[in-house]
């Protein structure tokens, strides 16, 4: 499985964002995450708990100074600086203050870069991660199950979450946000079948995201028996949206 040992590593090409400098906020040994999705890159969380602890924002500052400045002296091109890595980036506590840290150093050394941040939006309803949210340029949020019950068994929440409660924070959005869905199947579920697709496109229509990310696997994933979705029909699951005037990227 994938992981991240550097806070800054990079640039990497990214199928949605280009060359993309990741940065990962979360423990460089292990894996830390309030969801547990069937097909994480990184694993399943039980097998990431060698190391809990998170980068300090002092810490983060220190590696992206170092690697932008050297990247932009060397004239290696950056499209975006991408919050990823090993588990969910705003479970750091520090994530508001690395937000403007990086900011303020992209401003200095890659002033035409995106910053651009990918969450599962549970920690949405938080005051401070929202706000943080709503300074970067990408913030790409993940819906990927139209029900709790799909959200129990795809991305398999540490805690208590609802649909909902997720739908309801990211109204305050008004739009200005990138929706990312991973469309898959297996003999547990299946997120395009037409009671999940169906109830998926009204929370669409019900928070109008300038853009759309439709996806499905594309490396090693912990649960086996996951079966992918080809573009061509992902384009006919979105059709209808589509037709509407939604923007959405789809990649197989």
């Amino acid at each position: 499985m994938l992981h991240f040992d550097d806070i800054v590593f990079g640039p990497i090409f990214s199928r949605r964002l280009g060359s993309s400098l990741g940065v990962n906020i979360l423990p460089s040994k292990g894996k830390l995450c309030n969801f547990d999705c069937v097909y994480c890159e990184c694993g399943w969380n039980k097998d990431g708990r060698s190391d809990n602890r998170f980068p300090s924002a002092d810490e983060v500052e220190m590696a992206l100074e170092e690697k932008m400045s050297r990247a932009s002296s060397e004239g290696v091109p950056v499209d975006s600086i991408t919050f990823s890595g090993n588990g969910e980036p705003t479970m750091n506590p520090d994530f508001p203050q690395i937000v403007e840290t990086t900011l303020r150093l992209r401003d200095r050394y890659f002033p035409k870069a995106k910053v651009s941040v990918l969450s599962n939006a549970v920690l949405v309803g938080r005051e401070s991660v929202a706000e943080a949210l709503m300074k970067v340029d990408n913030p790409i949020l993940k819906i990927d199950a139209s029900s709790d019950m799909l959200v129990q068994k795809i991305n398999r929440p540490v805690g208590t979450c609802h649909l909902k409660d997720i739908v309801e924070a990211l109204k305050r959005f008004d739009g200005n946000f990138i929706l990312q869905t991973m469309f898959l199947r297996s003999p547990e579920f299946d997120t395009a079948s037409p009671e999940a697709l169906g109830a998926w496109m009204d929370i669409v229509r019900e928070l109008r995201p300038r853009e759309i990310m439709v996806y499905t696997i594309d490396r090693e994933t912990p649960d086996k028996s996951l079966e992918k979705y080809t573009v061509e029909e992902m384009t006919a699951f979105v059709q209808p949206l589509l037709d509407e005037g939604f923007k959405i990227q789809i990649r197989g």
